[in-house]
């Protein structure tokens, strides 16, 4: 089945109490039990629910992994893989990624004896150097928050095989359509759903596809001892939008393109980070593992101007100033004061994310009126 068909019918079928094409919001907290231990496969709405299974299955085909397990937010999702450590653990990172991670892994789980390594992972060798016994957990993210970098999947998975650590890659800015690393070699795929997952910036949502059964038991039983679980009405919304995924990630992929070659050629603009150029220091590795480039583009100022950045960012109209991404609407942010604000600056600024860093969350919308947009503003 191929991914345009999975994202309609993969793991979903009619309602068999109904037909009902659409699956059901099961709107209920419990379930009657015919006697004490016989039901019909569920007890209680944070353990299991109908249409949570449907969304999780649906998931899990995506990935091309064996379970989908969903959580109220991608950072609840991430807590629960982080659940799988023990103090004296450590988790090797990458150095430039999304602010709310490094402050889950600095701020909240450093606290309970994990130790975290923040690690240029563009090239493989620097997380040799830090994998050591007390490694579990290699995190990627790629493309990389804000900064668009690209990590070879398989050549750190490779690097990590047999190590006893896990291998996780936070797959939010790719999506299913454009990567997939579990076939890289991945043990798990993270994705806040709240993005291009559900991409009608109307839900906030979270979840975890692995292959492997044990490991699914184990996430499995975080997300019902835990209970970090979604509504059935915001598994609806999700599973309402992943069926126009491949339709919206591949007209914003194409719009991406034709912003990112604008601003590479304006003259008020310095660096354009974007995957997608040849002279991009990841390129081949993001066209060898990727089957697009993806719709986000992060740019700074030639003049480095926080005082322009921020007029810009409160001129645009179409782009809207808003935290989040991969809606069908376009939006813009300023990564140093919202979605990266919890790093500190000198961290920041050793990846390059400087104070008239904009990232851009490109929409559906007709790419002229974008271009018009952003040509205004600057």
């Amino acid at each position: 089945m191929k991914f345009g068909t999975k994202v309609i019918h993969a793991g979903i079928h009619p309602d068999p109490q109904t037909g009902a094409v659409m699956t059901p919001i099961y709107q209920t907290s419990t379930y009657a039990q015919e006697a004490p231990g016989k039901h019909k496969g569920y007890e209680y709405a944070r353990t299991q629910n109908p249409t949570r299974s449907v969304l999780e299955a649906n998931l899990a085909a995506l990935e091309n992994g064996t379970h989908g397990i969903c959580f109220s937010s991608g950072l609840a999702a991430m807590d629960a893989v982080m659940r799988l450590l023990n103090p004296g653990d450590e988790i090797i990172a990458s150095n430039d990624l999304y602010g709310g991670s490094y402050r889950q892994i600095t701020k909240v789980h450093e606290r309970y004896g994990i130790k975290g390594h923040f690690v240029d992972m563009t090239d493989p060798a620097n997380v040799q150097k830090s994998l050591n016994e007390n490694t579990k957990i290699v995190w990627i993210e790629t493309p990389t928050n804000p900064m668009l970098s690209i990590v070879d999947i398989q050549a750190v998975c490779a690097l990590v095989k047999g190590s006893g650590a896990l291998v996780c890659v936070d797959n939010t800015f790719a999506s299913p359509y454009l990567q997939t690393p579990l076939d890289l070699g991945a043990d798990l795929v993270l994705h806040s759903a709240t993005k291009y997952l559900g991409g009608h910036s109307d839900v906030v949502m979270g979840a975890v596809v692995v292959k492997d059964e044990k490991l699914a038991e184990s996430i499995y039983f975080l997300q019902n001892a835990v209970g970090a679980v979604p509504g059935p009405q915001d598994c609806f919304l999700v599973l309402r939008g992943i069926k126009t995924l491949h339709l919206r990630v591949q007209r914003a992929c194409e719009n991406a393109a034709k912003i990112a070659a604008f601003l590479l050629g304006h003259p008020k603009v310095g660096k354009v980070y974007w995957p997608g150029f040849e002279n991009h220091p990841n390129h081949a590795i993001a066209k060898s593992q990727m089957r697009g480039f993806g719709a986000m583009v992060s740019f700074d100022l030639a003049n480095d101007s926080l005082e322009e950045a921020n007029r810009i960012l409160s001129s645009t109209h179409l782009f809207t100033l808003a935290e989040s991404l991969g809606g069908v609407e376009s939006l813009i942010g300023h990564p140093a004061s919202m979605t990266h604000a919890s790093i500190p600056k000198s961290e920041r600024l050793k990846v390059g994310l400087t104070d008239s860093l904009i990232r851009l969350s490109v929409g559906v919308e007709d790419v002229d009126d974008l271009l018009a947009d952003l040509q205004k503003a600057i």
